[in-house]
């Protein structure tokens, strides 16, 4: 009897504690949907009222006297810079020059923070078919790779298309060269190769491995990037070779003929340097400590001018903070553009900057990186809650249809800006017509020659309004 009335006793008070965990769940929801009504018709009212300004930033950016600026700051740098790979002077004697420019323009708290970086370096590198006839290969060494011997590496080839035949074929990898002829898929599945066939051909007895450029279009072009070895798999030299040559071997291959190649690397791993993440801001006029950032990386690979990937990014990321100083406005909240060093070789600024600024996040509004292109815009790709995205796309769509460019999809399509979005906050990449990104991607063909002019100004404009929008609003989006 006892035992009977305290196990209904009992039940009587959990549904009892439940009950009221429900109407809390209900009256805190109803809460958060007043709330976030609340916010949303504030921003309705804001953005309305911001029309005017986004037009301006437009007319300046694509009509008026801002026109051609993003282009002609951008081919002055790289002209006079070139390629800036980490950890060389090349890069610090670049990131001084836009400390410089920086204050010429007028910005506030033009600064730099110290990061140190890995300094790799890719020395002289050839590679020549010698059997079954002699041919120069045209390669790029990824980076991190290790050299070969003084003397080089000379070894028999096999040639497979893909991680799952390395491992059918593994007994007849040792000693040999292993080319990756793998297809193009789409870049985030195709890199693997890059990154990994290092470390999986290491395992199976490769002396080296050779990678089919992670690319869908090739005029006889390697394409570099980084590569990952792995914690307790030996480190063998590694570099990528065109499409034309890896389908040629490839060829060579499926005809059953003596495949032989010598390979010449000079790569080296050399002790970390300091380099730095160059910082200028707007300052707000209500919430100053409240930050809407902006921001792209100056360092690239070794090949090319770094024009698109990422001149472009970092460049119109300046502009957008330079085209609304020259207008003479101030938003509410503070505008900070940040420089990325050493995106390349792993994020490496923008894990340092997490690192020195988490505590703040409550104060970071919107986060934004462009680095995938700065071909012709279409709006923004965004990643962020429901009540933030409903916000951004009456933003988007409002302030950006004059030039074309109020989509808003998601996620957005980020590196050195990541953490800050894994850890709540909105972030945002421009949306842009890429299609052929990847063709110059890592390669010498990224050079000035892919910018056009007119679509940079259109890209900064973009870049310019969303940021000043978002900064000028009464309330922070909700994450």
């Amino acid at each position: 009897m006892t035992t009977q009335f305290c196990s209904s006793a009992r039940k009587k008070s959990i549904m009892a504690r439940v009950l009221l965990i429900l109407v809390f769940f209900a009256l805190a929801q109803g809460s958060t949907v007043l709330r976030f009504r609340n916010a949303y018709a504030r921003s309705q009212s804001d953005i309305a009222r911001l029309k005017t300004t986004a037009d301006r930033i437009i007319n300046l950016a694509v009509h008026g006297k801002a026109q051609n600026q993003t282009y002609n700051r951008l081919a002055e740098f790289v002209d006079k810079f070139g390629s800036r790979l980490a950890g060389s002077q090349n890069l610090e004697n670049a990131i001084d020059y836009m400390v410089d420019v920086l204050q010429k323009d007028g910005l506030d708290n033009v600064h730099t923070e110290p990061v140190t970086i890995p300094h790799w370096v890719r020395g002289n590198e050839s590679a020549e078919l010698i059997q079954p006839r002699q041919h120069p290969l045209a390669i790029l060494g990824l980076g991190y790779s290790v050299g070969t011997p003084p003397e080089g590496i000379t070894a028999e080839v096999l040639v497979v298309r893909s991680f799952k035949e390395l491992q059918a074929r593994a007994t007849e990898a040792r000693g040999k060269i292993v080319v990756y002829n793998e297809d193009f898929v789409s870049y985030g599945t195709t890199v693997q190769y890059r990154s990994l066939g290092a470390a999986e051909g290491a395992k199976v007895g490769a002396v080296a491995t050779l990678i089919r450029s992670v690319t869908p279009f090739s005029l006889y072009s390697p394409h570099t990037g980084m590569q990952d070895y792995q914690d307790g798999v030996q480190k063998i030299p590694t570099a990528c070779i065109t499409i034309e040559d890896a389908e040629m071997l490839q060829r060579m291959s499926d005809r059953g003929e003596k495949i032989v190649i010598k390979l010449t690397m000079g790569a080296k791993n050399l002790p970390p340097v300091q380099s730095r993440n160059t910082v200028a801001e707007i300052t707000g006029s209500k919430y100053p400590d409240e930050v809407v950032l902006v921001s792209g990386h100056l360092d690239s690979w070794d090949v090319g001018q770094g024009a698109m990937d990422d001149g472009g990014g970092a460049f119109i990321s300046w502009q957008a903070l330079s085209l609304i100083h020259q207008l003479g406005l101030r938003p509410k909240r503070t505008l900070r553009v940040i420089l990325w060093t050493a995106e390349e070789f792993g994020l490496i600024g923008g894990q340092s900057y997490w690192e020195r600024h988490k505590a703040d996040i409550a104060n970071y509004d919107l986060v934004m990186e462009s680095d995938i292109g700065t071909f012709t815009p279409q709006g923004i790709a965004f990643s962020g809650n429901a009540e933030a995205t409903k916000i951004m796309e009456n933003l988007v769509s409002t302030l950006l249809v004059s030039i074309n460019a109020s989509r808003l999809v998601s996620p957005a399509d980020v590196s050195d800006i990541g953490w800050w979005i894994e850890n709540g906050v909105p972030g945002g990449s421009l949306l842009n017509d890429n299609k052929d990104y990847f063709f110059y991607h890592h390669s010498n063909a990224d050079t000035m020659t892919v910018e056009d002019s007119h679509t940079l100004d259109l890209c900064s404009a973009v870049w310019a309004v969303v940021a000043y929008a978002v900064a000028d609003l009464e309330d922070m989006l909700p994450r």
